[in-house]
């Protein structure tokens, strides 16, 4: 694995190459939308487990998404209480969401603005990336530089200094919100609660 600048890592992740950064969670495995096959090649991931789409703020994120003006308004609600931070929105995917995000469901689509300032800086400057958490399929989150760079070494990283230092206990997922027409219907409770 090879760690770079931010402006370096950012270059590569324009260029398609797979990059990981710390989030407010979970270290996320991003790249371009367009070539979302290759976190699930890398990951020998299933079809049936989609990618989120991840952005610096909510005005990167809103394109991505289509609903009507009542509906739109509801998210963006919802949405300035929990952003940043850890809370996922599984929301109707526009036009402009290419379909290898979401393999079986090309017509849903996650969405999340971390809570991290190395996160902000690379999404405000690559755009929206398709991301998850970095491990291999079926396998705890890979939480620090170092297992990223012993079972990843092909994945790009920024430089040391901007990993929070490791904490005593495990970091937890961010919460998953379906929305369903009507409400929100919670998927995965994890560091945000949902009642």
């Amino acid at each position: 694995m090879t760690q770079l600048s931010i402006p370096a890592l950012v270059d590569a992740a324009r260029s398609g190459s797979l990059i990981s950064f710390p989030t407010d969670t979970v270290p996320a495995l991003a790249v371009r939308p367009d070539q979302a096959p290759k976190i699930f090649a890398a990951k020998q991931r299933q079809a049936d487990k989609p990618l989120i789409l991840m952005g610096a703020d909510a005005n990167a994120i809103w394109p991505f998404v289509h609903g009507s003006p009542q509906d739109q308004q509801r998210w963006q609600q919802f949405a300035d209480q929990y952003w940043p931070g850890a809370l996922t929105l599984v929301l109707p995917a526009s036009p402009q969401v290419p379909g290898v995000m979401n393999p079986l469901n090309p017509t849903s689509i996650g969405v999340r603005v971390p809570n991290a300032i190395c996160a902000q800086q690379i999404l405000a400057q690559t755009g929206p990336l398709a991301t998850t958490s970095i491990n291999h399929s079926g396998q705890p989150a890979l939480t620090t530089l170092k297992e990223i760079q012993t079972y990843f070494p092909q994945v790009l990283t920024p430089l040391a200094d901007q990993w929070p230092e490791p904490e005593s206990v495990e970091p937890v997922p961010s919460t998953v919100a379906k929305w369903t027409g009507q409400t929100w219907e919670i998927l995965r409770q994890g560091a945000i609660y949902l009642a």
